[in-house]
């Protein structure tokens, strides 16, 4: 089993909601920022959020005021709130956690919005 299983994708409407959630496997130790990444075919990967150790975030300009990152206290896991949602956020999210020793990446879970 991979050590971040991501969950919660899927196919919505231009206008709804999704929550992407990315649970860590507990052998992950000194998290220090825990993100989503999304890529489309042909593309490279992007940065869409990223939340910190103390808390702070981060946006792409493509999401701001739209999607919202959330973590627990324990830094075990990590959401994605995406709101108001358009035909260009169609592509694969990928979970990241960065610990000292190195970077873990989630299977990438497809969300698809489409009428």
């Amino acid at each position: 089993q991979g050590q971040l299983v991501e969950s919660g994708g899927g196919l919505v409407q231009p206008g709804g909601s999704l929550r992407l959630s990315c649970a860590a496997s507990r052998s992950i130790s000194g998290v220090r920022v825990m993100s989503w990444y999304r890529q489309v075919l042909g593309k490279e990967r992007e940065l869409i959020a990223a939340i910190y150790s103390n808390g702070h975030t981060i946006y792409g300009e493509s999401v701001k005021g739209r999607f919202s990152i959330s973590r627990d206290k324990a830094m075990h896991t990590v959401n994605l709130q995406m709101n108001s949602l358009e035909p260009e956020d169609t592509a694969i999210y990928y979970c990241n956690v960065n610990s000292p020793w190195r970077d873990f990446w989630g299977q990438g879970i497809q969300v698809t919005v489409s009428s």
